[in-house]
């Protein structure tokens, strides 16, 4: 059985570790698509910092809370004239949690002479479709949320093998959450019987199989396996097919509009277990879509929480002193810190470059060389571009709201 170790929340992470600079000179602004931050004079030059991310939609809570943790960051590099003779932007582009659109998004910024980097997204889906394209223009992209193992090591988990340079997350994978939440439900809980549910999307059926794997691997059962379509909202036949096996809980794939409405569902008809899903599901809209059926419900999320650690309460106050009217919600601290490696990175590529293109290779390598304490905890890459952290924590929904259950490192 592959060891586990209990991380001490917070004991790593450093406050001073953040850019503090100028965090009680930016009142009440709510605007999150403003350069932000100080005036270098008519000579400074710009560089871009895109998002892609759902900003209209089901999802906007979720990405709404990218967004605006990005401009906090641009915003206090600015402040602190952190890239001497540079003034950093935003660049949102909504990409409505569909592939297509996404794909649009990034062929916007990628024909942007100032774009140098992009945070997003947050679907694995859409990222297939974005990777290529700002490869291509050789923009660094990091994700603050993409889970899909194959964005990172290809198609053949046998030989894995990078399929773009240019892209980084810091985020955790659906092979590590997965399995995670399969350790949980198996050894904590002491469930020997599960049904599992995804949306037949990459993130959802990604989870499913890495957490059915590992469930069985451990002694448990998978008494049913079904799916749902993302556009349906009505989930008899599939609670129909998985409540006479009597499963001691479900584990599903897929994001908050569906599980929510599902768990519902499962209560009203008698299902009366868990539901457990991963970081598409963390979000106060599951419950308020579940309703008050929803206590016990759990799920999985990359990181120590953020409010239990220094650098993540001080990452809190000053995104409320910022005056944004969305909260950060399940990605802010992670958007965060993507942004900030972008910007730790562009601090040597920029130095001496008399323009974006001729930093874009440099930043690239900068990048996979990042090493610092952020608000999620350590921020650095492999060599395939994925998060050397693997921590990650369990939340369970206690009296209409999650609190978090149990923190552990997933080696």
């Amino acid at each position: 059985m592959t060891k586990r170790s209990v991380v001490s929340v917070g004991a790593t992470l450093l406050a001073t570790s953040l850019i503090m600079a100028g965090c009680g000179s930016r009142g009440g602004n709510e605007s999150s698509t403003s350069a932000g931050g100080g005036d270098n004079g008519g000579s400074t030059k710009v560089a871009k910092i895109g998002v892609i991310a759902p900003l209209s939609g089901d999802l906007a809570a979720l990405g709404l809370g990218i967004q605006n943790s990005v401009d906090l960051a641009i915003k206090q590099a600015n402040e602190s004239n952190a890239i001497p003779g540079w003034k950093l932007e935003i660049a949102p582009e909504d990409d409505q949690a569909s592939a297509d659109v996404g794909k649009n998004a990034a062929t916007k910024l990628a024909g942007d002479k100032d774009v140098i980097g992009v945070v997003g997204t947050l679907n694995s889906s859409v990222a297939l479709q974005v990777q290529p394209v700002l490869a291509a223009a050789n923009i660094v992209q990091v994700s603050p949320a993409n889970t899909g193992v194959s964005l990172t090591k290809g198609d053949d988990a046998a030989n894995p093998k990078r399929p773009f340079p240019t892209y980084f997350r810091t985020c955790t994978t659906d092979a590590v959450q997965g399995p995670f939440a399969a350790r949980y439900l198996f050894e904590k809980a002491g469930l020997k019987q599960v049904a599992t549910i995804h949306d037949k999307k990459a993130y959802g059926q990604g989870l499913v199989e890495a957490f059915t794997a590992e469930f069985e691997k451990l002694g448990g059962t998978v008494v049913a396996a079904e799916t749902i379509n993302p556009d349906d909202d009505k989930y008899d036949p599939v609670i129909s097919a998985i409540k006479p096996k009597a499963p001691q809980a479900v584990y599903y794939g897929g994001e908050y509009p569906q599980a929510g409405p599902l768990s519902q569902q499962m209560k009203a008809q008698g299902l009366n277990v868990p539901l457990m899903g991963g970081d598409g599901i963390f979000d106060p809209k599951f419950i308020e879509l579940a309703g008050s059926g929803s206590d016990g419900d759990l799920a999985t999320s990359v990181g120590a929480p953020t409010d239990t650690t220094a650098a993540g309460k001080a990452f809190l106050e000053q995104y409320k002193t910022a005056g944004y009217k969305d909260p950060s919600a399940a990605y802010g601290g992670y958007s965060y810190d993507a942004a900030n490696a972008i910007i730790n990175a562009l601090k040597v590529s920029l130095k001496d470059a008399d323009s974006v293109e001729a930093a874009k290779q440099n930043t690239i390598t900068e990048l996979g060389k990042i090493d610092f304490e952020g608000v999620t905890g350590k921020v650095s890459f492999d060599e395939f571009g994925d998060t050397t952290s693997k921590v990650l924590t369990v939340y369970k929904v206690t009296g209409g709201e999650w609190k978090a259950e149990s923190t552990d490192s997933f080696d």
